[in-house]
C-alpha cells in the first residue's frame, strides 16, 4: 500500500508521543512492504494526496474537515484522535476519528487485512456561476457550507430558488449541511424545536443526495411568507442570486471562495463522496447514539 499520514502540528507532549507512537507502529507493521510518507498538515499539498491507497489524518475532527477536501472518493481515510476527550476533557471529541493511539496497531492491521467498516459518507459542494460567465466550483464539505455577505455586520440579501419555488431574503446568510455533520453547526444554528423537527422528518425517509439548509436570523415575516426557505431538508439544488455587493461561499470553515452582485451559487449533495473507515461502530450508528 502507498499510504500518507498528515498530523496536526501543535506541540503538546500527548501529541508528540502520540505522533512518535504512530511511527513506530507503522515502521513495525508496515516494514518495507508498504510506502508510508509523514507529513505537517502545514506542508501537504493536494498532489501528496493522488494515487494512495489509505490516507492516516492524526488531529481532531479539525484537522480531518480541513484535510478532506483533498481526498478523493477512491482514497480510503482513517482519522487517528491524538488527544481523545475520554482521557482528558479539554481533548477532542473526534466524531470522525475512530482510531486512538491505545488502539492504532490493531485498526492499522484491521485495514490491511480489509477488515475496517467503510463508511461512505456524502458531501455538499457549491457552483459558482460570476456574470461575467465565469464558473468554480468549491471544495467539497463534509460538514457544512455557509453562503453569506462577507461583512458579518451586514445582512445577506438574496434571491432563494428551489426547484419552482422562489422568493427574497435578507439574513445573516445560509447554512447547509450533511446528515453526518449535523451536530458541527446546525444543531447550534436552529432552535432545538426546528432541528428536532427536521431531524425527525430527515430520520424516516430516503436521506441519499439530501442535505439540510438553514437561514440564519430570518425575520418571522419571511418564514411565514415563504416557510420552505427558511429551514428545509431536501434533494433539490438550492440556487442563490446574490444582491451583495461581496459574498462568499465557506466549505467546513476553511477556504473562502468569493462573488459578487449578480454571481449565482448553486449548492446540492453531489459532491464525491468520501471513504472514512471506522472499526467499532459505523458513523450512522454513533450519530444515533449522540442523538439519543
Amino acid at each position: 500500500m502507498n499510504i500518507l499520514v498528515v498530523f496536526k502540528k501543535n506541540f503538546e507532549a500527548v501529541h508528540d508521543e502520540g505522533l512518535q507512537h504512530l511511527r513506530n507502529t507503522l515502521h513495525t507493521v508496515c516494514g518495507e512492504e508498504h510506502t508510508v510518507d509523514i507529513r505537517a498538515r502545514e506542508h501537504v499539498r493536494r498532489a501528496d494526496f493522488i494515487a494512495r491507497d489509505l490516507v492516516i489524518i492524526f488531529g481532531g475532527d479539525g484537522t480531518l474537515t480541513s484535510l478532506s477536501h483533498n481526498i478523493d472518493a477512491a482514497t480510503p481515510v482513517m482519522g487517528v484522535n491524538s488527544h481523545p476527550r475520554a482521557q482528558d476533557p479539554n481533548g477532542s471529541f473526534g466524531f470522525y476519528m475512530d482510531s486512538s493511539v491505545a488502539t492504532f496497531e490493531d485498526d492499522l492491521q484491521a485495514v490491511l487485512a480489509g477488515s475496517a467498516i467503510v463508511n461512505t459518507l456524502p458531501r455538499l459542494q457549491a457552483i459558482i456561476d460570476t456574470t461575467s460567465g465565469n464558473r468554480f466550483t468549491t471544495d467539497p464539505a463534509m460538514n457544512d457550507l455557509l453562503v453569506a455577505n462577507t461583512h458579518q455586520y451586514a445582512p445577506s440579501k438574496y434571491r432563494l430558488r428551489r426547484g419552482d419555488q422562489e422568493t427574497k431574503q435578507h439574513s445573516s446568510g445560509l447554512l447547509f449541511s450533511t446528515w453526518h455533520g449535523q451536530g458541527a453547526w446546525l444543531r447550534n444554528a436552529m432552535s432545538s424545536d426546528r432541528f428536532a423537527e427536521l431531524v425527525n422528518h430527515a430520520a424516516s425517509g430516503d436521506r441519499s443526495g439530501h442535505y439540510f439548509v438553514h437561514a440564519r436570523d430570518l425575520s418571522p415575516d419571511q418564514r411565514t411568507v415563504a416557510p420552505w426557505a427558511w429551514s428545509a431538508w431536501t434533494s433539490e439544488a438550492t440556487t442563490i442570486t446574490s444582491d451583495m455587493h461581496r459574498g462568499y461561499v465557506v466549505p467546513d470553515g476553511w477556504d473562502e471562495v468569493h462573488f459578487n452582485r449578480g454571481a449565482t451559487v448553486t449548492v446540492n449533495a453531489n459532491a464525491p463522496m468520501l471513504q472514512l473507515l471506522t472499526f467499532r461502530t459505523t458513523i450512522e450508528a454513533k450519530l444515533a447514539a449522540l442523538s439519543r
